[in-house]
């Protein structure tokens, strides 16, 4: 089966107090857009050969063994405190390690001896990723991950991003998706979707706002809102005075916007990977209707795990898939640090065009 791509629907929720609203306070200045703007133009570039996602105990060792290959290799991390390993108490099976030590623990100590090798580690949160030279236009660097603050242009992709349970959702799908396709500032991260399909869903004025931005980075734009906009009198076309009138005749006029008017966003739908679609209803209409993500190619199984071969390569060439996300039965530390070498191998083949693999490096 196709997967979704995990990050190219974009769920800007704004909440008013019929429906959602952005926990981030901003103005609505011209200066305030053009600095954020600014300082996303002048975000660090790193090239590397090697873009792991992900600093669990597979992404860790990965590091680990590709730094010691000599491979310059960048560890992306969202949170370190949070994966499956980091909330571990106690580690009473990895081999040659005390059951009295955490795994909070075990991950320093596995993090800090992939640093120690020469990773570079940053904690960081990933938006968008491309995969191809079509979608990066580069020869070398054909992979690209995006971040807040850096771009990172690798040779090859390792994702390592685990497959934590997710609980606790005030509206279905928020929660889960946060960072992974959905969304509350299209100021900060509308550049991280240009050319995609996204969803903006609230009926007011910073509604209207982060809609118009995106206008000038998205394919498409889908303004969802719950309530009339606009409605026909006699005397014509009269519109919301709440509203900023000018804001909404501008978002009006751009030919990729769809307002979807008395329409209630009922969920945001997702995989293993992020966002896949969002959910929507009509009034007056009995069926529900699905906008649906993009589509790339990296294959999953019925499950919803990342399907790789027996080198932990993916179905796109030079990306690789370890550790829990791949959803495998053997959910265990010692499980995601023999994928994380194996990968690392592999992929040093990989990038240095041999035939075999090499054993061990001598670091010096």
């Amino acid at each position: 089966m196709t997967a979704p791509s995990a990050l190219v629907l974009l769920l800007a929720l704004c909440r008013t107090a019929s429906s959602f609203v952005s926990p981030i306070s901003r103005t609505t200045s011209t200066t305030t857009t053009t600095t954020a703007t600014t300082t996303r133009l002048r975000m660090e570039v790193i090239e590397c050969d090697v873009a792991i996602v992900g600093g669990g105990p597979a992404g860790c060792t990965c590091a680990l063994y590709t730094s010691r290959a000599d491979l310059s290799t960048v560890i992306l991390d969202k949170n370190p405190a949070s994966g499956a390993l980091a909330i571990t108490s106690h580690i009473a099976n990895y081999p040659g390690v005390e059951s009295a030590m955490s795994g909070e623990e075990l991950l320093d100590q596995m993090r800090n001896q992939a640093v120690q090798y020469g990773a570079r580690y940053e904690r960081a949160q990933v938006f968008m990723i491309d995969v191809s030279e079509d979608e990066t236009g580069d020869g070398v660097y054909t992979k690209c991950v995006y971040t807040p603050d850096y771009t990172v242009k690798a040779r090859s992709l390792v994702l390592a991003t685990g497959a934590m349970g997710r609980v606790g959702k005030p509206f279905p799908g928020e929660k889960e998706y946060l960072g992974s396709g959905v969304s509350y500032c299209a100021t900060c991260d509308a550049a991280f979707y240009r050319d995609s399909v996204v969803a903006v869903y609230g009926a007011s004025t910073e509604a209207i706002e982060e809609a118009l931005f995106l206008t000038k980075f998205a394919r498409r734009v889908h303004w969802i809102t719950s309530v009339d906009i606009s409605k026909e009198t006699e005397s014509g076309i009269e519109r919301n005075k709440v509203l900023d009138q000018n804001l909404l005749e501008q978002l009006y006029q751009c030919d990729n916007v769809d307002h979807m008017e008395q329409t209630r966003l009922i969920e945001v739908v997702g995989e293993m990977g992020g966002v896949t679609g969002v959910k929507v209803k009509r009034r007056g209409r009995e069926e529900e209707e699905f906008i649906e993500a993009e589509e790339h190619s990296l294959e999953l199984d019925e499950g919803g795990g990342v399907v790789v071969d027996e080198d932990m390569k993916t179905s796109r060439d030079g990306v690789y898939a370890i550790g829990d996300i791949r959803n495998t039965d053997y959910k265990q530390v010692v499980v995601a640090a023999s994928d994380g070498c194996i990968a690392a191998m592999s992929l040093e083949k990989f990038l240095n065009n041999r035939k075999t693999v090499k054993v061990d490096w001598i670091h010096k």
